[in-house]
């Protein structure tokens, strides 16, 4: 699904060079459920931008799904963005004038779905994240998990080849945080892949295998073998 091969990142500010990423090289197959860990500065994050395909490579190669993407122009890039790529981020992005059924609807806006589709389908990733009840709110009239939830739900709607989860439990509180691990563990069971970027180890434990970076490089690459897996509640 993923392969990097001497992924090099380099930001220039004049004549100062920061590297960002150094010669990084892994794979993340299909169905994995994979958590990046690492310090401020580590480069994690610069590493979920070019893997969401928001910032390029100075070097090196990034194929997803057996595309090389490094080598894509603008429009190309925006194009896999919105087919193949599922974004959920810790402060939600949601649009506030929109209800969770008009904000789960919209990358299907930019795909060419008709409105019928669109709203057929939104209402389907709503269900899969147990917000059938909520889905004409607004955000501000949800909880800041419910919040989450919609911003999973828009992440998914495309059936995506991979969704990237950055920090998605940052600002919720450990109740709600379980009950997002609880989704994306559900949704990893059906098949989703999944990479999640997180810097708390008890969030990483709900997930598969763990990649750790250090000053622009992995350190550690090792699966979790004591899954926390949240139990689900019966109904």
């Amino acid at each position: 699904m993923i392969s990097v091969k001497e992924l090099t990142k380099i930001y220039k500010n004049g004549k100062i060079e920061v590297t960002a990423l150094e010669k990084v090289t892994f794979e993340i197959t299909k169905g994995e459920f994979v958590a990046i860990m690492g310090a401020s500065g580590s480069g994690k994050s610069t590493m979920m931008n070019i893997l969401g395909c928001l910032d390029r490579s100075s070097g090196g190669e990034y194929l997803l799904d057996e595309v090389d993407v490094s080598s894509l122009k603008d429009n190309a890039l925006a194009d896999i963005r919105n087919k193949k790529i599922g974004f959920d981020f810790q402060s939600f992005n949601l649009l506030p004038k929109l209800s969770a059924l008009e904000n789960v609807e919209l990358p299907m806006v930019y795909a060419g779905y008709s409105g019928k589709e669109r709203r057929r389908k939104a209402v389907i990733a709503l269900e899969k994240v147990g917000l059938s009840d909520r889905m004409h709110h607004k955000p501000n009239e949800l909880s800041g998990g419910q919040r989450q939830r919609v911003a999973i739900a828009r992440a998914l709607v495309n059936n995506p080849a991979i969704l990237l989860a950055d920090e998605p439990t940052g600002n919720l509180d450990s109740r709600s945080g379980e009950e997002i691990m609880e989704i994306f563990q559900g949704l990893n069971e059906e098949g989703a892949t999944i990479v999640m970027v997180t810097h708390e180890m008890e969030i990483a434990q709900h997930t598969k295998r763990i990649v750790t970076f250090k000053d622009g490089e992995i350190i550690a690459d090792y699966p979790v073998t004591e899954q926390v897996v949240v139990r689900r509640k019966s109904s």
